[in-house]
């Protein structure tokens, strides 16, 4: 997947307005494209063979087929597509069933539209570096999956800087036990040392990181930096 190449997406909700309001609404997201509608789970799995979505928005309180039944059967078929579930349903053992079925998203109703912006945006990005990278270090793995431990990343960022890389450069600088420079994290990350640079003085500014500078033998004093958390 590239930037360029448009998600598609199945829509399987049995309620007419919701589903209208769900099709204007992703079919305003840069990226994404719905492909079609189905009313109940057992259209929608007729409907998965047939236009082969890559993201279906899968409500669970629907007639014929819920859609535990669906996403459990979308599983058992091995059909290749991801899933976002978009419901009330918000008891613990529907929530454990979608999301041990693969669900990558769990969205309640009711819902404000930026909540499911945000997801498509996530997926959007996910399936980009996924496809654009053959192997991966556990930052990078770290960065896609969210899964640093790092405190809540910062709102805005500084044009020419993306989140993505962000996550992967605090993830890295998380594990690291002693300073490092700019050429080192590029070094180590993949990327080039001005890039690592802006990152880490943009992060230094933020308080995540601190500036150790240090000095000794012939030459320029040479930037290092920790992490602070």
């Amino acid at each position: 997947m590239t930037a360029k190449d448009v998600i598609r997406v199945l829509l399987i909700e049995d309620d007419p307005m919701v589903q209208e309001v769900n099709k204007e609404f992703i079919s305003g997201v840069s990226g994404f494209e719905v492909a079609a509608l189905a009313g109940n789970g057992e259209e929608g799995i007729k409907l998965i063979k047939e236009v082969r979505p890559d993201l279906v928005i899968l409500d669970v309180y629907m007639p014929k087929k819920d859609g535990i039944k669906t996403l459990q059967e979308i599983r058992k078929q091995k059909l290749e597509t991801d899933c976002i579930v978009v419901t009330a349903a918000k008891d613990q053992e529907t929530i454990a069933l979608m999301l041990q079925n693969g669900a990558v998203d769990y969205i309640l109703k009711p819902f404000k539209m930026e909540r499911i912006r945000k997801s498509l945006e996530k997926y959007k990005l996910f399936k980009q570096k996924l496809h654009e990278t053959e192997t991966f270090s556990q930052e990078k793995l770290d960065a896609m999956l969210n899964i640093s431990g790092e405190r809540e990343p910062v709102k805005e960022l500084p044009k020419g800087l993306n989140m993505f890389t962000l996550k992967e450069i605090m993830a890295y600088m998380n594990r690291q036990t002693e300073p490092n420079s700019a050429e080192e994290v590029a070094n180590a990350l993949g990327i080039a040392r001005v890039t690592a640079r802006r990152y880490l003085d943009f992060l230094e500014k933020e308080g995540r990181v601190k500036l150790d500078v240090q000095y000794g033998g012939i030459g320029r004093p040479v930037n290092r930096y920790i992490a602070t958390y």
